[in-house]
């Protein structure tokens, strides 16, 4: 069988060019639109590669209408969309797209982080409000200082050691992190400090949540979590939105159980939680644009394209989440 690629949605047209240079034929959904599941399955019956993104849910009913497929190259550096372990009994190598995007999400957390404790946006606000009349030595929209503050980090990996990086060198910030594994790198150069889920829950003033989404990170903050925060606490969120129970978020915000809460990724989305919509001034929410910088979903879509080209290729993949024999 002749090999094709199905696009599910819009990429970089750079990385579609690859694909043209190769020779191998492709359906392109050269638009915003996510493919409905049933057409997506409908599409996949005769691809042998799957570019996809998150939005697509890539499980067992994709899987037994792709008999053909030898690949699926996600375009995002998590991979919860995907029944990896079912894709893997099938024989289809499953890849990601991670280092290309660390710094850019990086950059977006810590620009979250200085936004909430600011009081950016709704500065922002009230100057186009017109709202400004005069300096005042204590306006009401006082913030609170970042430097020498405690940055907690939840999963110490490549973005989580980034964002790590600039609190730590850029702000004078003792980091403190939970992971599976010490990372010595980290406590070497940043002074980093491996501690206790609990104890990051207590100490921390800012907390940023950088683990993928799994079954033992679902819902890895409710409100028993929020309760074991400082009330002054912040938290930030631009790894996966059902790390965070929003209605807990909800409900610890309306008690005053934390200061604010900066969210990149939500549980349903595109949708969020309609409670959080009250929060103007202890809130700041942005539509999953951790990776959103030109450079970088260029990037991304090469990675993934070449991905593709390598495996059709019979060579070993650049990226690979799963090993297929």
């Amino acid at each position: 069988m002749t090999d094709k690629v199905l696009i599910t949605q819009k990429i970089y047209d750079g990385a579609v060019c690859l694909l043209d240079e190769a020779g191998l034929p492709h359906h392109y959904n050269d638009s915003d639109e996510t493919l409905a599941p049933e057409a997506l399955r409908a599409l996949v019956a005769e691809a042998t590669a799957l570019v996809c993104l998150l939005p697509n849910r890539i499980d067992t009913a994709v899987l037994d209408a792709a008999p053909h497929l030898k690949i699926i190259a996600n375009v995002a550096v998590g991979y919860d969309n995907i029944d990896v372990t079912a894709a893997t009994e099938r024989g289809i190598v499953v890849t990601n797209t991670p280092d290309v995007l660390t710094e850019t999400t990086a950059d977006l957390a810590f620009a979250l982080l200085l936004a909430i404790a600011r009081r950016v946006v709704e500065a922002d606000a009230y100057m186009r409000a017109g709202q400004y009349t005069r300096f005042e030595l204590f306006p009401e929209m006082l913030g609170v200082d970042v430097y020498g503050k405690t940055l907690g980090i939840v999963g110490l990996g490549r973005i989580g050691t980034a964002v790590a990086r600039r609190g730590a060198l850029g702000f004078g910030m003792k980091v403190i992190y939970t992971a599976n594994n010490r990372k010595e790198a980290a406590e070497e150069t940043l002074g980093a400090q491996r501690v206790t889920f609990p104890e990051l829950l207590a100490e921390s003033d800012f907390i940023s949540i950088n683990v993928p989404l799994t079954p033992q990170t679902r819902h890895l903050f409710t409100l028993a979590e929020f309760r074991q925060m400082k009330p002054s606490a912040f938290i930030i969120n631009t790894a996966r939105g059902p790390i965070i129970k929003e209605a807990d978020l909800v409900a610890a915000l309306a008690q005053g159980l934390i200061r604010g809460a900066a969210l990149d990724v939500f549980e349903e989305e595109p949708l969020m939680h309609p409670g959080l919509a009250q929060f103007r001034d202890r809130l700041i929410v942005t539509p999953h644009i951790g990776s959103a910088s030109v450079e970088t979903r260029q990037n991304m879509s090469l990675l993934a394209v070449r991905n593709v080209l390598a495996v059709l290729s019979g060579e070993r993949p650049l990226t690979p989440v799963n090993r297929v024999q």
